[in-house]
């Protein structure tokens, strides 16, 4: 199957079950979902996904292990942002090709993909105990209304955007990803 066949029937998968794809109908309609009441009032307002080209500035972000990630990481490097979520289920099966690639790709030092992941749960302490749980160590913040300020993040989840080494927008994806497009990603590197 080709790569916009599956692209398409995808999106279309993620178009029948939106109440399940965008955290505010999660919140609305989902039992157990649940998202920060901040993003959840955001997601009504959120932006589409960035067009190809665009320019994507990052801001300073705080990541859960502590560290910061400093918009000066991304100078001339090409990165993958993410948002997700630990009650996602579309997340959660496109989460563990994500750390493949963290892995397979940080072991190429500054000729690999940078990561920066953004979860959307209701409370950092959630992001972080789902993903020890998981094992998942790629770089993740948590979304704070001053990072949707600077970041907006798109309608839905998950959204997979690869920021060029120029800082423009090489791709945008909403929904999940199948591991085969997520391996694709390494493409960019």
């Amino acid at each position: 199957m080709s790569s916009s066949r599956r692209h398409f029937l995808r999106t279309s998968s993620a178009l029948a079950g939106a109440s399940v794809c965008a955290p505010l109908a999660w919140s609305q309609t989902a039992p157990g979902v649940q998202v920060a009441p901040s993003v959840a009032a955001a997601e009504a307002k959120a932006p589409p996904l960035p067009a190809i080209g665009s320019l994507l500035a990052l801001p300073e972000i705080k990541l859960l292990d502590g560290t910061v990630f400093q918009p000066a990481q991304a100078n001339g490097r090409v990165t993958v942002i993410y948002w997700w979520a630990s009650t996602c289920p579309f997340c959660a099966l496109q989460s563990p090709e994500m750390e493949k690639l963290w892995q397979a790709e940080r072991s190429k030092g500054q000729k690999g993909l940078q990561f920066l992941t953004l979860s959307v749960d209701r409370k950092p302490e959630e992001a972080l105990t789902y993903m020890q749980k998981k094992g998942y160590t790629f770089p993740a913040g948590f979304v704070t209304p001053e990072i949707l300020r600077a970041l907006p993040k798109p309608r839905g989840l998950p959204i997979t955007l690869v920021r060029g080494r120029d800082g423009k927008v090489l791709q945008a994806e909403k929904g999940q990803l199948f591991p085969e497009d997520v391996e694709l990603l390494a493409r960019w590197s």
